[in-house]
């Protein structure tokens, strides 16, 4: 394949054999012990262990730890090595807009943090879906998608994708007869979130993935809200995962970027016809890349006939970012998941709110499929509806003073918007409340600042609003 090794930048050894060895000899396989190393006793390294080396190679020339290589280019050996690079059919890297090794590095950390065979890192969550999409579905075929997901995703979906001539078909979350339903022979995926955007609804990922496998059709998760430090969905039935990395895998709210986690285990080959950039790809005179590439065939098609075609590669500086947030993802999940708890509580029981959805109480709808699918904490998202609805939830927004009104969420500070006037406002109000989105709806991503302080800052403006009602 061009480019995911990782190993130098310009695809041959400048700096002698000798710093090539040395690189080597200290490359890690993942677990951030290096290769036959005895220290880590057989047994597997722990998730905290992976955020911080998995995927991680030293630099082979200066032994310095994962440089960015912000080069656009790498220089070929000779004639028949670039051939090899273009045909495919050996390793190494052509041009960074498909492949570059300080992005291969993440890639290699993500691949191995959901459990994934491979990984493609994209320049937002939306190239990510954009690329597979691109790779699974023709003009003429359909998406069966959950409703209750992001408002771009959506969008997305009914109004970019139909431009290609492909059908978006929403069916309720949680009414599994209706994927069943919706599922045909000209179905490219189905599709859902881990937990649903603004709902927090956690669908039976196990029969979502029995529905589709059923009938020839993988199953595509988008697993942002959770990150692998809570689920991995490939574990339980999902064969291709995405991500906005820009949220909690990067955590700071500074660095844009997605990605494509490969799980290796949907048969591509027995559905060739259907899947033919995967299994005879047009753009390299036929090629299997199941053959060529195995258990990443999908992976390394989204890169060549996705990224590369439409241009979402991840940039190596923002790669180099996203690498430094990873290294500190298993403590700020943790700490999300417990001030979102404690916020939970406190709205749940003031009486200028309405509702609360959180998958970590109760009360919420799927708080049994949570605790199945989820494992040590249950996100940083909250849902709340006010008792004064539509304008209640703006003003909400407007004056709060410790936490943020922006659009993003899974920042290290906590986020707070109103998603009828904003990040579902493209949608109709029937669209709306399919997605699980409310007039009197704010979304809340707490942040890992004193739980304490987040309170109070919420309490200041619900009384102000209790008083105003």
């Amino acid at each position: 394949m061009i480019g995911n090794d990782g190993e130098g930048s310009d695809g041959k050894d400048n700096s002698g054999q000798e710093g090539l060895d040395r690189g080597r000899e200290r490359a890690t396989d993942g677990s951030g012990f290096s290769e036959g190393s005895e220290r880590g006793g057989g047994r597997t390294p722990g998730f905290g262990t992976q955020c911080v080396h998995a995927g991680a190679r030293v630099d082979p020339a200066t032994g310095a730890r994962t440089p960015i290589y912000q080069s656009t280019s790498y220089e070929f050996e000779d004639a028949e090595h670039a051939a090899g690079l273009y045909a495919l059919e050996g390793e190494g890297n052509v041009y960074s807009r498909i492949s570059n090794p300080t992005v291969a590095a993440l890639e290699r950390r993500l691949a191995d943090l959901e459990g994934g065979t491979g990984a493609l890192a994209t320049a937002s969550g939306m190239a990510a879906l954009d690329s597979a999409t691109l790779v699974l579905a023709e003009a003429g075929e359909n998406v069966v998608s959950a409703a209750s997901i992001y408002g771009g995703t959506h969008a997305y979906l009914a109004q970019t994708a139909s431009r290609r001539d492909i059908e978006a078909r929403f069916v309720d979350t949680l009414a599994y007869e209706e994927y069943e339903d919706a599922i045909d022979e000209e179905t490219a995926y189905v599709h859902l979130e881990t937990i649903g955007n603004p709902s927090l609804v956690t669908a039976d990922i196990e029969r979502v993935g029995e529905i589709a496998h059923a009938r020839g059709v993988p199953l595509f998760v988008d697993n942002t809200f959770a990150t692998p430090q809570l689920c991995r969905p490939l574990e339980h039935g999902a064969d291709l995962v995405w991500e906005s990395t820009t949220k909690w895998i990067h955590g700071s709210g500074t660095t844009v970027g997605g990605a494509l986690i490969d799980g290796g285990t949907f048969p591509w080959s027995e559905h060739g016809e259907k899947f033919s950039e995967v299994c005879a790809n047009p753009a390299f005179d036929g090629l299997d890349f199941t053959e060529r590439f195995g258990d990443r065939a999908f992976i390394e098609a989204a890169r060549q006939r996705g990224v590369r075609s439409l241009g979402g590669a991840q940039s190596p500086f923002d790669a180099w970012q996203t690498l430094q947030g990873l290294e500190t993802l298993h403590l700020r999940m943790e700490r999300h998941s417990e001030n979102a708890l404690a916020v939970a509580g406190f709205l749940e029981d003031h009486p200028a709110v309405s509702w609360v959805a959180y998958p970590g109480l109760e009360s919420h709808e799927t708080h049994a499929n949570a605790k199945r699918y989820l494992e040590g904490g249950f996100g940083g998202m909250i849902a709340v509806g006010l008792e004064g609805g539509y304008e209640a939830g703006k003003r909400l927004c407007e004056e709060v003073e410790l936490a943020s009104f922006l659009a993003n969420v899974g920042d290290a500070k906590t986020l707070v918007i109103h998603p009828a006037s904003t990040t579902h406002a493209q949608l109709n109000e029937e669209e709306q409340r399919a997605s699980g989105v409310t007039p009197d709806l704010v979304r809340l991503s707490i942040g890992i600042e004193d739980p304490e302080d987040i309170i109070g800052d919420l309490r200041g403006v619900l009384e102000e609003e209790e008083g105003e009602a």
